[in-house]
């Protein structure tokens, strides 16, 4: 038997860096909503008592960024001028420009050209069938705690929280199979003056063991709260960017990043479009059970609409040959960047609902990305 430990992260909304990819979704599905041709590539980063808002923008509509920044700072819960950064009084500095008219002439699609990538670039997707949503263990019992912990916070049930925190979890596998959870983290912002023996048993209670309890055994380790105290958080405590958890947004260290962040980015950037596309194969691989861990590579060059390369790896896995898998995709799947668009219907203002908690393994109705449309044909494929 071999036997192995693998650890993801989340962090809830609250996170600083979080903080700036909801604002920058926040303004990019306005934005779309007024326009769904924007072209939209923001950035954000937050400090003490301010969050500054950069970035390329071509439009036909208007957005007040002062208040899409303000409310979506209200929303996640910095509410109160004792946290050290709250949404009435915080300062929201901008620096807005049209985008690149280089980059622009290889994107637009014209009589004479064709829809091009945003962006050169490489795009990679996961899925395994690990979860009954096709992704890591890790990763989603990681996303379920940081979710968690910001409802039990919202909803009351443990009503000295504050809006920072992160979970970790540490899963142990046998054959490549999850058995435990070996270690379970969570730090929690709270209140200044709770006891600390509080503060573990309400996490552990409420949070913990309602996500995690199935992997739980007498040896699991429960690290809550480690240093002891939380209060000082948030942008107080360390400065947010836009695109810092790209990790966190994928698939939690298990496969490749291709680099780019998704927040803030409008479908014509390949960074989030085909990023999206690549996990939307992936998974089609696994539930079509032509493998039982998947990882799709998709490339681009900037201006270029056909795909610079396609790679499918099933990671020693695969009950077909890789090549074959591969011809599939490009038989079945669009690949170019107006067909995703077209295909996963990105040009709506759904963005905002993503930048917390994982663009993957989530089946809300507007993750189209997560559907399964294709499985029927990609099984016929290969009968």
């Amino acid at each position: 038997m071999t036997k192995n430990l693998f650890t993801s992260e989340s962090v809830t909304e609250g996170h600083p860096d979080k903080v700036c990819d909801q604002v920058s979704d926040a303004i990019l599905d306005k934005m779309l909503e007024g326009d769904p041709e924007s072209r939209v590539a923001v950035e954000c980063l937050t400090k003490t008592g301010f969050i500054v808002v950069a970035g390329e923008v071509t439009t036909d509509t208007y957005v007040d960024i002062q208040d899409v920044a303000r409310s979506t700072i209200q929303r996640i819960g910095y509410d109160d001028p004792n946290y050290g950064f709250d949404y009435e009084t915080c300062g929201v500095l901008t620096s807005i420009s049209e985008q690149s008219q280089d980059i622009a002439r290889g994107v637009t699609e014209t009589d004479y050209h064709e829809q091009g990538a945003g962006d050169q670039g490489i795009m990679s997707g996961y899925a395994c069938n690990e979860t009954d949503v096709l992704m890591p263990l890790p990763i989603m019992l990681a996303h379920r705690l940081s979710k968690q912990l910001a409802h039990v916070r919202k909803e009351n049930i443990i009503d000295f929280l504050r809006p920072d925190g992160k979970s970790q979890v540490t899963i142990e596998y046998d054959n490549g199979k999850p058995i435990r959870a070996d270690a379970i983290v969570v730090s929690s912002h709270h209140n200044p003056g709770i006891d600390y023996d509080e503060i573990r048993s309400s996490i552990i209670e409420e949070v913990i063991k309602p996500i995690c309890g199935e992997w739980i055994d007498k040896d699991t380790q429960f690290h809550v709260n480690p240093t002891g105290k939380f209060v000082i958080g948030g942008p107080v405590a360390d400065a947010g960017v836009t695109g810092r958890k790209i990790i966190v947004d994928t698939y939690g260290g298990v496969g490749s990043h291709g680099g780019g962040a998704f927040s803030g980015k409008d479908p014509t950037k390949v960074d989030r479009s085909a990023s999206y596309m690549a996990r939307h194969i992936a998974k089609h691989i696994i539930a079509a059970e032509l493998a039982d861990k998947c990882e799709v590579q998709l490339g681009y060059a900037i201006g270029v609409a056909e795909p610079v390369s396609v790679f499918v790896n099933t990671k020693g896995t695969g009950k077909i040959e890789q090549i074959e898998i591969t011809k599939a995709v490009r038989d079945l799947f669009p690949l170019k960047p107006s067909e995703i668009i077209d295909y996963l219907d990105l040009k709506r203002p759904i963005y905002l609902d993503t930048a917390a908690y994982g663009h993957f393994g989530r089946e809300e109705e507007n993750f189209t990305w997560e559907k399964l449309n294709k499985l029927n044909e990609l099984k016929n494929y290969f009968k």
